[in-house]
């Protein structure tokens, strides 16, 4: 018997490191070779231009997003939702996002669909501006079913030690800006496709609320990288904290950059809520604390500003491709309330 008699093929593994070497070329920078084949992948922060730098490390996955990739075999974004869940996590400390590890577990080794997943893995580094320095491919049959597999990643990013965000130097009456999302991203998909099985959409076919994109397509839609755009408005001043909006939106995600002492009070809805969100709400009969709760429902980060430099954050973000809204303002918070009020925007959320 063999190796590859009990499911595990050595040459495919070997074949796809070969295929992924340019990919990981291509995300080269200072730092970083981007050389895959050793056992470890180096970094030289001299190199990147640190002085007194901290490191600042993140790791996440896609979730069951993936299912819906597998399913509509697309699997030329799930990479970039792998790094953006990660990055993102990176830069609301003010941290540049340096290097990236990725972990692809499956039980038969497909070449071409794992080669295009780490092509979405090298598109979403380019993006963030960090390199790909290396990763494990894991085949394990038994473990895993037909056509399946997992995606997880790890990132290291940088943050000289005078500039690293904590949320403490937020204040009452810091405007809060939301940075407009790209669709789902990449959380609350086991409701998403609860709601689908529920409700028989085809997820092939036409989306129930826009005919000419197939559901799949939206559902799919990567992950928003902020990362560039929110480090330059941090290097110009005026920035007091970021909050990536994922898993628990933004009424998890939000309060937990606030000090002691202080609450977010969010504005009516004031940015355009995409209508894969309405749909869902709809066809799912969530409420507007459920939708608020679980999804980013349009809003995948969360920047807080000096009030006297907000407009000219926003313009700035707004240059470098972000679509940025005033969805409400820091207040002092009541010693019988929460951190966060939602009730304008719960008030004004749709049906």
């Amino acid at each position: 018997m063999s190796y590859k008699d009990a499911g595990v093929d050595i040459d495919a593994g070997n074949a796809l490191v070969e295929a992924i070497k340019p990919l990981a070329k291509a995300t080269a920078r200072p730092g970083a070779g981007a050389a895959l084949g050793g056992f470890g992948g180096l970094f030289d922060l001299k190199a990147a231009g640190y002085r007194d730098p901290l490191l600042v490390a993140a790791t996440d996955g896609v979730g069951t997003k993936l299912k819906v990739a597998i399913a509509a075999g697309r699997h030329d974004s799930v990479g970039i939702d792998l790094v953006a869940m990660c990055v993102n996590d990176l830069v609301v400390q003010g941290a540049e996002p340096l290097f990236f590890l990725d972990y692809f577990a499956t039980g038969k080794l497909d070449v071409a669909q794992a080669e295009d997943i780490v092509r979405g893995i090298a598109r979403g580094c380019e993006i963030a501006g960090c390199a790909l320095i290396g990763g494990e491919t894991a085949e394990m049959p038994g473990l895993y079913g037909a056509g399946d597999y997992d995606l997880a990643g790890f990132a290291v990013g940088a943050v000289e030690r005078d500039g690293v965000l904590t949320g403490d130097a937020v204040g009452e009456g810091d405007v809060i800006l939301g940075l407009e999302s790209d669709g789902l991203h990449a959380n609350g998909f086991s409701l998403v496709r609860r709601i689908v099985e529920v409700e028989g959409s085809d997820p092939a076919g036409p989306a129930p609320f826009d005919q000419t994109r197939r559901l799949d397509e939206v559902l799919l839609a990567p992950t928003r990288i902020y990362v560039k755009p929110c480090l330059a408005a941090i290097a110009a001043g005026g920035v007091r904290a970021l909050a990536h909006i994922t898993g628990g939106g933004l009424v998890e995600n939000l309060p937990r950059v606030l000090p002691d002492g202080m609450a977010a009070r969010l504005t009516g809805l004031s940015w355009p809520v995409p209508p894969v969100f309405e749909w869902l709400a709809a066809a799912g009969g969530i409420t507007a604390s459920e939708m608020l709760r679980t999804f980013n429902c349009g809003i995948g980060m969360a920047v807080i500003v000096d009030p006297d430099q907000a407009d000219r954050i926003a313009a700035g973000l707004g240059k470098a491709g972000e679509r940025a809204h005033r969805i409400g303002r820091i207040v002092a918070r009541d010693k019988e309330a929460g951190p966060l009020d939602l009730g304008e925007l719960e008030a004004a959320w749709p049906g």
